[in-house]
């Protein structure tokens, strides 16, 4: 070992000095002193590595190198990581990384006032009894939606393992070719039929299928005959599917269910008109599928969560499968769906209750005039920033409406000598933290996906950013 390495190893300072430092006593009140002596640990262990890799070297001192630095920055940024509340100017409507759809402010707020303390989450509050958790769920969606039963599991990917176990466990189920893909997530529909248990039989071509195709397939051993929504892949051309309607006259003359994964989770047919493309959940039951499966954080708006509509039997068959027990919700889940669909039962206004509804349905005029005023306050707020108005398209995002772009209005960032991936990040380090498009070399912030108070924060980072600048 290089002489120069030994003296840098010797200067390293013990664990002991660095938490006597005053600084990194005020740190332990917070943290605890376990995470900062893990941090300290992990830290001095990187230095040492630097120092024999010959990536650190000096005159046995540490040159432009303060290790308590290192160490109350690690603890930082452990503070700072996980979920943590942050400012998407995407467009992105339903952001996969960015936690997809807003909870509405009224699923907050009983978050918070029915769960600071113990909740009824299983028990029938005027028997007394043990009751069933997603009763409220149940009645919700029976009431929107008319069909006779529902239930809510974790996701959608689970309903549909959930279904298919409980429904035709070693038995087959029909699909065609055309909508056996992939999406995202490394989800794979074929995939999930094996796990559950059931023969995938696969008729028609990739691109057309004909309900002869399904017909000729049925057996037997045939349990079920199954639509899955492509979601955010589509054929164009020469191409042939067959409707819902078509398929339950065809599984009422084979007395089969008709299971429809929809996925996305459109709950009614007159919500947007972005959403014309999409299937309906309504409207699947209304035109004869046995059982609609469909997420409740997507184009629903709500938490996380995978809900079963339609007939009770089938229902209640997935409610009583061992799997039901793995798959179910838990009590922040069920409070925000709850008060989320509770918002659908009024008309009137759940367009502008629910977040990502109200998103979809902004004007590009509302759009227009955010996107100017921004564009003029930034521009004002940093030198060297041109900032321009200019036309863009939204997205729904976590894999709906494939190839279809919703028109608005975009601030479209360039500074005379830092690159768009710089401004980028500048943003990102922000608290909170900012998230943007990059696009030719320009950062670009849609006020479609922007918050009460976003506008004014993003006017804040760009100030706070141009004093480094």
């Amino acid at each position: 070992m290089p002489a120069d390495s030994e003296k840098l190893l010797r200067a390293l300072p013990a664990i002991q000095k660095l938490l006597d430092d005053p600084a990194v006593r005020d740190l332990q009140s917070r943290f605890g002193r376990d995470a900062i002596v893990s941090a300290a640990r992990e830290t001095l262990a990187g230095l040492r590595s630097e120092i024999l890799a010959g990536k650190i070297s000096g005159n046995g001192t540490l040159p432009e190198l303060n290790v308590l630095q290192r160490v109350l920055a690690r603890v930082e940024r452990r503070d700072s990581a996980g979920v943590r509340r942050v400012i998407n100017a995407t467009g992105v409507i339903l952001h996969t990384g960015l936690g997809r759809a807003v909870l509405p402010p009224a699923a907050i707020k009983d978050i918070v006032a029915e769960l600071s303390g113990y909740a009824a989450v299983e028990i029938d509050v005027e028997g007394g009894k043990r009751g069933h958790r997603d009763s409220a769920v149940r009645d919700l969606v029976t009431t929107l939606l008319g069909c006779e039963h529902a239930t809510v599991v974790n996701n959608n990917a689970a309903a549909c393992m959930l279904a298919l176990a409980a429904i035709a466990r070693g038995k087959e189920v029909i699909v065609s070719r055309g909508q056996l893909v992939e999406i995202g997530g490394s989800f794979r529909v074929p995939d999930v039929m094996r796990e559950s248990g059931c023969k995938l039989v696969e008729v028609g071509t990739t691109n057309r299928t004909y309900v002869r195709d399904y017909e000729a397939a049925i057996t037997p051993e045939t349990a079920a005959l199954m639509i899955v929504h492509t979601s955010n892949f589509r054929m164009v051309g020469f191409t042939e599917e067959v409707s819902v309607a078509e398929l339950k006259a065809l599984a009422k003359k084979h007395n089969l269910p008709l299971i429809h994964d929809i996925g996305s989770g459109a709950l009614q047919p007159d919500l947007a008109d972005e959403l014309k493309e999409e299937p309906v959940v309504k409207t699947a039951l209304d035109e004869g599928a046995d059982l609609v499966l469909f997420s409740a954080d997507k184009i629903l708006g709500a938490s996380q969560g995978g809900i079963a509509a339609g007939r009770a039997d089938l229902v209640e068959k997935m409610r009583k499968h061992p799997l039901y027990r793995a798959f179910r919700v838990d009590k922040l889940t069920l409070c925000a769906l709850e008060a989320t669909l509770r918002l659908y039962l009024n008309p009137e206004t759940r367009a502008e209750t629910v977040p990502t509804l109200r998103m979809l349905k902004r004007t590009l005029a509302d759009i227009s005039a955010e996107a100017a005023k921004l564009a003029t306050a930034l521009g004002r707020a940093m030198p060297g920033l041109e900032a321009l108005c200019v036309e863009d398209s939204s997205r729904l995002g976590s894999g709906s409406l494939p190839e279809r772009n919703i028109p608005t209005r975009v601030v479209s960032l360039k500074h005379a000598t830092r690159s768009a991936e710089d401004l980028a990040a500048k943003f990102r380090a922000h608290k909170p933290a900012i998230f943007t498009r990059i696009q030719d070399n320009r950062v670009l912030i849609d006020p479609r996906t922007l918050l009460d108070g976003d506008a004014e924060e993003i006017e804040k980072a760009v100030t706070i950013i141009s004093r480094d600048i």
